[in-house]
């Protein structure tokens, strides 16, 4: 953009000799990047904030400082040789700052001098020096630019020191820029000093839950050499069990705490400070939705019982198709991350003219991982077996009874940029169950996967599409409440009562053994918290995919951003009922 103006329309004032207000720049860069321009740019705003009110004498010095202001943020993006006129103009609103740029030759970087001393200096590390001379990242001819060459030092000294040399100081960092070349040697000198071992564990903070926590997870050989990740990882690890409010591992770098070994190691003990969870919490909560009206729970916590390292659950929930009660018991997680727990749960729903009462005991596994790097995707993974005794009464037809055991697996992928509420990437959810009767020995099936894509167009609209299908394999009519499909809802298909799309008997709606379900919905935001939506919403639930017949619902509906996710009114109408419904609800539909 060579010869191009860059304005800075500011209106200004003049009057007896003060300024009402800042002044109007208009800035030729004279072919600057954009990167440089948006720093100068910063630079001269700053400047004329201060320009209102000012007397003559101060707004002469304000004029240099802002020519000095660019010439110093022309020289950080690598401008050394720079000539900056500011004219002075005045019109009709006050006075005006012509800024010119002449930037010069952009300098690079001709010479690079990294020097290593201390214990890393020793043969044994050779391969690392290598590794950190290659991955230094200011080579030759790359432009000299100040920002880079910040991070380039604080890189090299986090890569020295989080690992063997905890110690490690940089001794020496040097820019030596000849402007009139147009380069720049560069010099940095890092002191690793001794390799740094780990030695006995402090444990600062325990009141009631037991040491033997803290030794599951902070697990090394005596004087490991140190290494910052495996602290981070510990320190995690403490963090997720939920016996801990906080929790930090370092090391003891106290003189007096330093013990100095015979090869002229050094060995640290290691120091983990924790602040622990309240010994017991109880949480109540209302809400409300289009689905299942008014609901409240409550839940009350114990953590650490009879001195273990365990915290139970027990909690109860009320809402106008559904009435639970439980009792869990959750184990610290394993070092590998799994998490166990056991529990009761009694259970009561009545649904489409389907009314089920359940009690049963059960066991569940879960996992949480990232991917590895930087990647945003995460995965979750659930295990389970649950032996329970359902009895079932449908209006107008058959009362069953039903003792079964149960195992599932659940597997979840997770990349989106935002958990609560997504603009950009996909969900992936796989799902699996067998069970078999306890009394007759009669086994059944399910298998489902639902998916869900996110698309942002431009800076407020986003398109999503989502899809759910099932399938249930039996000999027996006699299933577990969860094992049949229904539909229809706020988060399946608008338009329709909810769960009131499945296989008919007597006057209800049951379970049916395949579903298919998909959405199509576009998002508009009028603000970055108001905004509507246009979607249609289809799919059934039936005896087989070959006797679907589908239950389309379409309609609008109004959006507010929350913390805990979109809130969503929607005025639906569903085809096969003709019939308009309001729903409501909040949170996607995973």
């Amino acid at each position: 953009m060579k010869g191009a103006a860059f304005c800075l329309a500011l209106s200004l004032g003049w009057s007896q000799g003060v300024f009402a207000a800042k002044p109007e720049v208009t800035i030729d860069p004279g072919g600057v990047p954009p990167q440089a321009l948006q720093a100068i740019v910063g630079a001269v705003d700053a400047i004329t904030r201060l320009a209102e009110d000012q007397d003559g004498g101060e707004v002469s010095r304000l004029r240099r400082r802002a020519r000095d202001a660019t010439l110093s943020a022309l020289e950080t993006q690598g401008y050394f040789s720079a000539k900056v006129t500011l004219e002075v103009g005045e019109d009709p609103l006050g006075e005006t700052w012509d800024i010119t740029i002449e930037p010069g030759t952009l300098t690079r970087v001709a010479d690079v001098d990294l020097r290593f001393s201390g214990q890393i200096a020793q043969p044994e590390f050779a391969a690392r020096l290598d590794a950190l001379k290659q991955s230094w990242p200011l080579t030759r001819d790359m432009p000299f630019i100040n920002e880079q060459w910040h991070d380039a030092k604080g890189a090299l000294i986090d890569k020295v020191s989080s690992k063997d040399f905890y110690l490690a100081r940089m001794t020496k960092s040097q820019a030596t820029v000849l402007a009139d070349e147009a380069k720049a040697d560069l010099e940095v000198a890092i002191d690793s000093g001794p390799r740094v071992r780990m030695g006995e564990v402090e444990v600062i903070g325990l009141k009631r839950v037991p040491r033997e926590l803290i030794d599951r997870y902070v697990r090394y050989e005596p004087d490991a050499p140190y290494d910052q990740e495996r602290l981070d990882e510990w320190q995690q690890a403490l963090q997720a069990t939920s016996f801990f409010r906080g929790a930090s591992v370092a090391l003891d770098s106290s003189a007096a705490k330093r013990k100095t070994l015979p090869n002229g190691e050094v060995q640290m003990p290691l120091q983990v400070r924790v602040s622990e969870a309240p010994a017991r919490r109880f949480s109540a909560s209302l809400g409300v939705d289009s689905d299942n009206g008014a609901r409240v729970e409550a839940l009350y916590r114990h953590n650490v019982v009879y001195g273990l390292p365990i915290w139970t659950e027990t909690g109860v929930g009320v809402d106008k198709n559904r009435q639970r009660a439980f009792f869990d018991v959750h184990f610290a997680p394993t070092v590998n991350g799994y998490k166990d727990s056991v529990g009761l749960l009694a259970n009561h729903s009545d649904i489409e003219g389907v009314d089920t009462t359940r009690v049963g005991a059960g066991w569940t596994r879960t996992q949480e991982r990232k991917a590895a790097g930087d990647s945003r995707v995460e995965f979750e993974t659930r295990w389970g077996m649950v032996a329970a005794y359902d009895k079932t009464r449908i209006e107008g037809a058959e009362t069953y009874e039903v003792p079964s055991l149960v195992g599932t697996w659940q597997w979840l992928r997770r990349d989106v940029n935002d958990k609560y509420d997504p603009r950009e990437g996909n969900l992936v959810d796989l799902g699996l169950g067998a069970g078999v009767t306890l009394d007759r020995g009669e086994g059944f099936y399910k298998s489902g996967v639902r998916v869900q894509q996110w698309w942002p167009i431009g800076k407020r609209d986003v398109l999503t599409v989502r899809a759910e299908v099932g399938k249930v394999w039996s000999k027996t009519s006699r299933l577990p409440e969860d094992f049949g499909y229904r539909t229809g809802g706020a988060r399946t298909i608008r338009g329709y009562k909810y769960q009131s799309i499945g296989l008919s008997r007597g006057s209800a709606t049951i379970g049916a053994p395949a579903l298919a379900v998909a959405s199509v919905e576009y998002m508009h935001y009028f603000t970055q918290q108001l905004g509507m939506s246009v979607f249609v919403d289809a799919g059934d639930a039936a005896e087989s995919f070959g006797q679907m017949k589908l239950a389309v619902g379409y309609g609008v509906g109004a959006l507010v951003r929350t913390p805990a996710g979109p809130f969503e009114v929607s005025l639906a109408y569903g085809q096969r009922d003709r019939k308009l419904r309001l729903h409501f609800s909040m949170g996607i539909a995973f």
